[in-house]
């Protein structure tokens, strides 16, 4: 897997992603690659800390000639999404990341590859490590958790880096530079109900939904990919309105920024209406199949016979919770007025799981503006709670508001033109970066972000390009040449 990936250029770059990649890093679970980026930089004796909620700074001197040059953070976090798809064997928690080029593509096998945010770690490594880059001196940021919280963002205090420039690089369009993101806040519904016992008329079926593309929740929110809990809701709501159906359970997507790509429920239905009701579900199978089939064409709804299940929802609360996942928000809720082309603010149903007398719905909520973000969460909150749930708001974090006079954006602008012969992109993205959290503590820090070029970022067909890569890294090394003096 490593040796030909190693064999990529950059090479020093491509080398540092390889062994980061063979260190298991979740988010929350970060421990182990924590202590490898502490070792990496205790071994090159560089100044190496790590701040009281994980984070790891490593400092590094300008080179000879660059001493006069403004301090320069460069950032990434260390974290990375874990998803794989159903037939993928692979343990997370204890297996490095088995990756593979295809074509002009590095991807990984059955599962995300951590080229979010990896290639920005690796890059930064190797710089750290360099003996030829001229730069100026560099205080290198690793964060933690940005994937399921920016509780490192968040966690990280003022004082602690003197820079006056950063550098994110967790943007993933090679030919954008980005100057603002959304925000985001957590919204999350629970309730409990009463099961009933399953009358003995009834007979059990699993219906699955699965094949869907799967992606960033915020960066392709737009795209018009299928979501499996809605996808789901929508089987089950006719099912019920048409043929009784009862749900006993529903397991359906993953994690918060991730659009969901596959849902699994059991329900019983009345033994008398069983062909009716299989004739139903692939009618209705069907018209989904036909309405996604371009962005979705592999797309399964599939049901199979399964055991009866002893107990079922509470018939009142079943018909609360099916209209309220019908009613809740998903996807694209507002366009910015003031920024072409981009999404202002969105939704993403991102779990639904229905359990032994429990519910809980999860969501992540994205906007660049503050009202807007909380105009969907309380959307969302009054939907929920019209069904008897509890509805919470966690993990708010702010947007990153743009700085079009930036000093740096200027400079990477020109370097840019120059090196490519065409003008970048410059522009906001509807992503949460870890800038506008930063920015609370070091407000005077002027900030960009970029990146080469990652494609199904949060899905198991996250890949990363390779050409993109090395026109990416020769866009970092110019860079750092031109930092302005202090």
């Amino acid at each position: 897997m490593s040796t030909e990936i190693r064999q990529l250029q950059p090479q020093q770059l491509w080398n540092r992603f390889a062994d980061l990649n063979a260190v298991p890093r979740g988010s929350k679970k970060e421990e182990r690659v924590i202590a490898f980026m502490k070792n990496f930089g205790e071994n090159l004796g560089l100044e190496t800390i790590e701040d009281e909620v994980g984070n790891v700074i490593i400092k590094k001197p300008a080179t000879p000639g660059m001493e006069n040059r403004m301090t320069v953070v460069m950032q990434s976090h260390l974290d990375m999404v874990h998803q794989k798809n159903g037939d993928t064997n692979f343990d997370f928690d204890t297996q490095g990341i088995d990756m593979y080029i295809d074509g002009d593509w590095v991807r990984a096998k059955g599962t995300t590859l951590g080229a979010d945010n990896g290639l920005g770690v690796a890059t930064i490594m190797a710089v750290l490590e360099s003996k030829d880059i001229p730069h100026p001196a560099i205080e290198a940021l690793f964060t933690i958790d940005e994937e399921t919280g920016m509780t490192g963002a968040m966690g990280l205090k003022g004082g602690l880096l003197s820079g006056g420039i950063l550098l994110n690089l967790d943007t993933e369009e090679d030919d954008e530079i980005g100057v603002g993101c959304a925000g985001g806040i957590d919204v999350t519904a629970k309730r409990t109900y009463n099961e009933e016992e399953t009358p003995e008329f009834k007979i059990g079926y699993k219906i699955t939904v699965k094949g869907l593309q799967g992606g960033h929740s915020g960066m392709q929110i737009h795209e018009g990919l299928g979501n499996a809990n809605k996808l789901m809701n929508r089987v089950l709501f006719d099912g019920f309105e048409n043929y009784g159906l009862r749900i006993s359970e529903i397991d359906g997507g993953s994690l918060r920024n991730a659009i969901p790509r596959e849902s699994n429920a059991i329900v019983a239905i009345d033994a008398v209406h069983e062909d009716a009701f299989l004739l139903e579900i692939a009618l209705i199978s069907n018209t989904i199949k036909k309405e996604l089939k371009t962005m979705e064409p592999d797309l399964e709804i599939t049901i199979s016979k399964a055991e009866t299940p002893a107990k079922i929802m509470d018939l009142g609360v079943q018909e609360g919770l099916t209209r309220a996942l019908y009613a809740a928000y998903n996807g694209v809720y507002r366009m910015s007025a003031d920024i072409p082309e981009l999404v202002e603010t969105s939704n993403n149903i991102a779990r639904v799981v229905v359990k032994d007398g429990t519910i809980h719905i999860g969501c992540l909520t994205r906007s660049s503006v503050e009202s807007s973000k909380m105009d969907l969460a309380n959307t969302l909150r009054a939907t929920f709670e019209l069904t008897g749930c509890e509805v919470e708001f966690s993990g708010d974090y702010p947007g990153w508001t743009p700085n079009m006079d930036s000093a740096i954006l200027k400079v990477m602008t020109k370097l840019y033109e120059d090196l490519n012969g065409e003008k970048p992109h410059v522009a906001a993205c509807h992503a949460g970066l870890e800038c506008g959290i930063l920015g609370t503590n070091y407000p005077d820090m002027d900030m960009i972000s970029f990146g080469p070029n990652i494609k199904g970022a949060h899905s198991p067909d996250e890949r990363v390009q390779i050409s993109s890569v090395q026109k990416y890294w020769n866009f970092v090394l110019e860079i750092l040449k031109e930092i302005p003096v202090k």
